[in-house]
């Protein structure tokens, strides 16, 4: 009985001993384990991250709706991420500039000028693994205030999607936690293409106004860990950020906000580390370019994903007191390429990496172009955005071991 009464104690020690190892190892904190030669041991540091990746204008032409409906009427748009999907996935975090609302057939399914996409598109975001959807764009209004509020409506069914930049009662800010790290999100547009907000809710669409944006970042900023602001701006085919849009990027990092999400332009824009009041420091993705559209410019076929980590460490000061050290690291971009067959059908998004001379040679786009267009031409794209080209998944088997393009 003695024996047997030991080796249950000891059982028991082994057990409490690999649970906790389990615990340490495998929950959402990660912990630097400091080793020390005497018997006082210093208590771990927790340390707290969220992979985050931003795709710019989802931008659904007529053409892409024609090429994707089904024999009975339906849309099936699940191809076209097909390649991406497996990055968006991965990564805690996932935005997207949703460029076109998805009002539902009453409004009739439309392109350009005045965008209406089938709300089938919806339901591919959410298993494309994204979560937060921009609508603060200068086609949120193409349809009406009714159209929109049906978007709204539409997508507050899908759990997995967050809406920003549009809402019904004025409320602007949206907050998510996410592994003990709390980050909060604005957006605005500098346009709704001459359609006037209804006099009964001028909020219904967030417009950029450097008052209403400063009260609002300072009414958010205490709340949240990370301050994340999405921002329809600039000119149009543009390859630098224009004036409008580099004093705003300024007046952002006066506001302490950490990461500013830029779309509009359709092109490719460089990124920008901006120093704010407190020391910290802005990071201006002035513009990423398309994610899908119809647009047949070769400057417009090619865009990228922003990428980076929000850390949270715990510290223990001098005189004891615990205190918190943010900051974001493994910033970068990740070429994607907008492809469709020489029939302009089959639409698909493919990482840089994964194109190649035979896909291009197949590309719809070569019908206009076939001298320019080449794959040298989207590499040398990639020499202007300053910062990290990133050509792998970043996020695979949760590994930040990146490979950069240089």
């Amino acid at each position: 009985m003695k024996n047997k009464k030991v080796i249950s104690i000891f059982v028991i020690v082994m057990i409490a001993a690999v649970s906790a190892a389990i615990f340490l190892f495998t929950g959402t904190t990660s912990y630097d384990i400091a080793y020390y030669d005497d018997e006082e041991v210093e208590p771990a540091i927790p340390r707290n991250t969220v992979t985050f990746i931003a795709a710019g204008d989802n931008l659904f032409h007529y053409s892409i709706l024609r090429a994707h409906r089904q024999d009975d009427d339906s849309y099936y748009f699940t191809p076209i991420y097909q390649y991406i999907k497996p990055i968006v996935q991965a990564a805690d975090l996932a935005f997207i500039n949703q460029e076109t609302i998805m009002g539902g057939t009453r409004f009739g399914y439309t392109g350009w000028p005045r965008f209406n996409t089938p709300q089938a598109l919806g339901y591919v975001l959410a298993e494309t693994g994204f979560h937060v959807v921009n609508l603060a764009n200068n086609h949120a209004m193409d349809r009406g205030e009714a159209a929109l509020l049906a978007t709204l409506d539409f997508l507050d069914t899908i759990e997995e999607l967050t809406v920003i930049g549009a809402r019904r009662e004025g409320e602007s800010a949206r907050i998510i936690e996410k592994n003990n790290i709390t980050l909060g999100f604005l957006a605005y547009t500098f346009s709704l293409n001459g359609i006037p907000l209804p006099p009964h809710n001028l909020n219904l669409v967030s417009m950029i106004n450097r008052e209403v944006m400063a009260r609002e970042i300072a009414a958010l900023r205490p709340l949240v860990d990370f301050l994340i602001v999405s921002m329809h701006w600039g000119e149009e085919y543009l390859l630098e950020p224009d004036r409008s849009q580099t004093s705003l990027a300024q007046f952002l990092a006066q506001q302490e906000v950490d990461l500013v999400i830029g779309h509009h332009p359709h092109v490719l824009q460089r990124v920008e580390t901006i120093p704010t009041p407190s020391g910290r420091e802005t990071i201006v993705f002035y513009s990423l370019g398309n994610f899908v559209s119809n647009q047949r410019e070769r400057e417009r076929l090619i865009g990228g994903m922003a990428v980076l980590t929000f850390v949270k460490e715990g510290l223990t000061c001098e005189d004891g007191e615990f205190t918190e050290k943010l900051y974001i690291t493994d910033v970068g971009k990740l070429p994607v390429v907008t492809h469709f067959d020489l029939n302009i059908r089959n639409y698909r998004i493919y990482p840089l990496w994964m194109y190649n001379q035979e896909l291009l040679e197949n590309h719809g786009f070569r019908r206009y172009d076939m001298q320019g267009f080449t794959m040298e031409f989207f590499y040398s794209v990639l020499d202007r955005v300053q910062t990290d080209i990133i050509m792998k998944n970043p996020f695979a088997d949760h590994n930040l071991d990146y490979y950069y393009y240089s």
